[in-house]
């Protein structure tokens, strides 16, 4: 977990000129306070934004993949929303590290830096913290003809 520091607020008059700047506690009820955020809240952030990226698969490798579809199949297992994210959050800053699948045909090396782009901007916009670094272990291609591993959430059994 993480607590952050508030930082003096600007603002910008409607002419567009002279910054003010708020201290916090000086009537600011925002400065009031402390704000923590756990690493769950940055590891889910980072795995739905990496998601959207345009030639991901899915996230996770090899044996975590199979152990989460495995859980996600068990009535009372929660879905591996964060499956192959691990954050380590400090008190200003984080690290993510990602493992991945990439669809075939997509450029891995583009598909990578378009993820630590969609993960930074989310993180650091939802969270205000600092990402120094986002490492992506791309563990597997999914190939067109392959059976997706993931369950379809229908019935098992007809």
């Amino acid at each position: 977990m993480t607590d952050l520091t508030t930082r003096p607020a600007t603002t910008t008059n409607e002419t567009g000129g002279a910054k003010e700047t708020r201290r916090p506690g000086a009537g600011d009820p925002g400065g009031k306070g402390r704000t923590t955020i756990a690493d769950g809240v940055v590891a889910k952030i980072a795995a739905a934004s990496a998601r959207e990226v345009l030639g991901v698969h899915g996230l996770g490798t090899g044996m975590t993949r199979a152990l989460g579809s495995v859980r996600d199949r068990v009535p009372a297992g929660r879905p591996g929303q964060t499956r192959g994210v691990s954050v380590e959050v400090g008190e200003r800053q984080t690290a993510v590290d990602l493992d991945v699948v990439v669809e075939y045909g997509y450029p891995i090396t583009d598909v990578v830096a378009d993820m630590r782009v969609a993960v930074v901007t989310a993180v650091e916009r939802m969270t205000g913290l600092e990402v120094v670094e986002v490492n992506v272990a791309v563990g597997d291609v999914r190939l067109p003809d392959e059976p997706d591993e993931e369950p379809q959430g229908g019935p098992r059994v007809t």
